[in-house]
């Protein structure tokens, strides 16, 4: 057998060995049902652990359990590596230093403090520009003319969920908000309606921070003629550092919370002006829909830059949403195909634990 077969199949420790309750549940989910009693702590009770799925929990637990998000941005306050195995620096719980000793001693590894490369932190150049009103059109002119065209294909279906509608039978309540009501979202601004959609129905429902006691109504849409739209979720070819990466600013910004829609919305007023019907910009939520990190790093190179595949990492973790100008429904190009209630039967939560003190 190869070490890396033995590695896969020897067991360490298992779910039972934690005295941290959140590490023990989440060494539970990685682990595996194994009769025979864990070589560490005796329990035949808990979830077998391999070395691989040690790394794993440390991953989750002490790095992902302690990012930070930035105005723009995150990064991990703790990481971990095999250089640093017998030199850990963190602090942990009192409850959690005998879990760490185990972690450490299990899979060779030692925990400290990360200090990110600064471009994790929004250290990025383009999207400093676009955050000054002076510099910012000539960032979204780069925009414009760097990120690709997409077609809304004529007959192609996308959805749009409305909450507590007045009159749910009603074409009319599925198209963009009224002129005076505009202004509220990620894209529209005052006097610029946007219909806002996706063809994921379960990014509909989180848009749209719906509650089980709301009562909810999916239109199906389909574009009455091809539509041309400006898509925001392409990962760009670049040759540049991430501190100069305008895909790095735009990813960035449609990650960010409200205080980013001053330029978000500048962004959709220049698409149209430039001759689009609409723009495709990735969810707030893509990364909760599809269980991706943020900002993800190799020795600290962004992923998204620098994966193998590149664009299909950076796609499997975007979930795009359609922002069409105007009022496409009472303007012909979009029609409604059919109207339904949504009923909430069931909703799931899934996540992992961190630690509160290191």
């Amino acid at each position: 057998m190869t070490d890396e077969a033995e590695s896969a199949t020897h067991f360490l420790l298992c779910s039972n060995c934690f005295v941290d309750e959140g590490l023990r549940i989440d060494s539970w989910k990685h682990g595996v049902e194994q009769e025979g009693e864990c070589p560490n702590c005796k329990s035949h009770y808990g979830k077998k652990l391999t070395k691989e799925d040690i790394l794993g929990i440390a991953h989750c637990f002490f790095v992902s359990g302690t990012t930070i998000r930035l105005d723009y941005g995150a990064a991990p306050r703790v990481q971990c590596n095999e250089h640093q195995y017998g030199k850990s620096g963190i602090s942990p719980s009192p409850w959690l230093k005998n879990d760490v000793g185990l972690i450490e001693d299990a899979a060779k590894i030692g925990f400290f403090y990360y200090g990110p490369r600064l471009w994790m932190l929004g250290e990025v150049e383009p999207l400093k520009a676009l955050q000054d009103p002076a510099t910012r059109p000539q960032i979204i002119d780069r925009v414009l003319k760097e990120y690709p065209e997409r077609t809304l294909a004529k007959e192609e279906l996308f959805y749009r969920v409305r909450v507590n509608p007045q009159r749910p039978a009603e074409p009319d309540e599925y198209d963009s908000p009224p002129l005076h009501v505009a202004g509220k979202g990620r894209l529209d601004s005052a006097g610029f309606p946007i219909m806002y959609g996706s063809q994921d129905i379960d990014i509909c429902i989180h848009e749209c921070r719906a509650t089980a006691e709301d009562d909810m109504y999916v239109a199906t849409l389909r574009p009455v003629k091809d539509l041309r739209l400006l898509d925001l979720t392409a990962v760009l070819e670049e040759q540049v550092t991430e501190f100069e990466s305008l895909d790095l600013a735009i990813h960035m910004l449609f990650l960010a919370k409200s205080h980013s829609y001053e330029i978000s919305r500048d962004i959709a007023m220049a698409a149209r002006g430039a001759g689009f019907d609409g723009v495709i910009y990735p969810s707030y939520f893509s990364l909760l829909r599809t269980g991706g990190r943020p900002f993800e790093t190799a020795y600290g190179f962004s992923l998204r830059r620098f994966h193998p595949q590149a664009e299909q990492y950076g796609k499997a973790y975007t979930i795009p949403n359609f922002a069409l100008f105007g009022r496409p429904i009472e303007e012909g190009s979009v029609t409604v195909k059919c109207m339904n209630r949504m009923i909430l039967t069931q909703i799931g939560y899934l996540g992992h634990f961190g630690p509160v003190a290191y």
